[in-house]
């Protein structure tokens, strides 16, 4: 075949082409200096940042929805503890699909679990920026050097009486 008549490959869906391929680079893992901030999403658009404040702002809006057309207004009409309910089933399909290593399941799995994460914190009266805050707390804190900084295991609230596994 002629270097005109070659066809383009296209690129593996699972792997990104170009500088997202393989090992990050150091630019993007390392912290930012003092005023600067890193993207919060390394290769996402600049238009799909804020995605999950824009899905946020949508399921607070139909909380007082009609619950015959929207999904959301049924589901938080539904109260706390069945939000919960179902951010829990959709979290196990995700975790099932991921360790079934189906990678386009765990792709739409993963959004739905975010999707029910956002109604379990409206309905709970959570806001984004409450979490958002928390995270950027963390940033740069070891996992392991914040977990001894707890005083003890949080018990969760409620009936249930047991404690998160430390």
């Amino acid at each position: 075949m002629a270097k005109s008549e070659k066809k383009k490959v296209a690129a593996h869906p699972r792997k990104p082409s170009g500088k997202l391929s393989g090992k990050p680079s150091a630019k993007a893992v390392r912290k930012p200096s003092k005023g600067k901030k890193l993207p919060l999403f390394v290769g996402a658009p600049e238009s799909d940042i804020g995605v999950l404040d824009r899905l946020f702002a949508i399921i607070e809006s139909r909380r007082d929805a009609d619950v015959e057309t929207s999904h959301s207004a049924r589901l938080l009409s539904r109260g706390p503890a069945k939000v919960a309910q179902k951010f829990g089933e959709e979290a196990v399909e995700c975790l099932i699909e991921a360790v079934a290593g189906n990678h386009d399941a765990l792709v739409a799995e993963s959004a739905d679990v975010l999707y029910h994460l956002l109604v379990l914190w409206v309905s709970s009266g959570v806001t984004s920026r409450e979490v958002w805050s928390e995270l950027v707390r963390r940033e740069g804190i070891s996992g392991i050097a914040e977990k001894a900084a707890r005083a003890r295991p949080a018990v969760v609230a409620g009936k249930f009486g047991t404690s998160k596994i430390p």
